[in-house]
């Protein structure tokens, strides 16, 4: 019979850096009205009735509010759905996405 050969496996540490994050930021225009950003808010980014009017209020008084932080591929996603949105109602609604630092 033959003998059996036992086989070592070196084990590698490999480090993993968490995925970036993406900050999606919503800017005030003078056209979109605050009932379509509060929808946006709702459909788009799930927020509650309380937190869409706060955000849009800050939006409004501030020009500008980060309405969430996400991964690469939702944040996208996110940011294309509301544009749509808003351009099919015709509002010029606009929103980014960056790197959160």
């Amino acid at each position: 019979m033959a003998k059996e050969q036992s086989v070592t496996r070196e084990r590698r540490r490999v480090d993993l850096d968490e995925p970036r994050r993406w900050k999606v930021t919503i800017y005030n225009d003078d056209f979109t009205t605050m009932e379509f950003v509060v929808k946006i808010l709702r459909v788009v980014f799930f927020k509650s009735e309380a937190e869409a009017e706060a955000l849009m209020l800050k939006v409004h008084h501030s020009d500008k509010a980060v309405v969430g932080i996400y991964s690469y591929d939702i944040a996208v996603s996110k940011v294309d759905k509301a544009t749509n949105m808003a351009q099919s109602e015709g509002f010029p609604l606009r929103l980014t996405y960056e790197p959160e630092e």
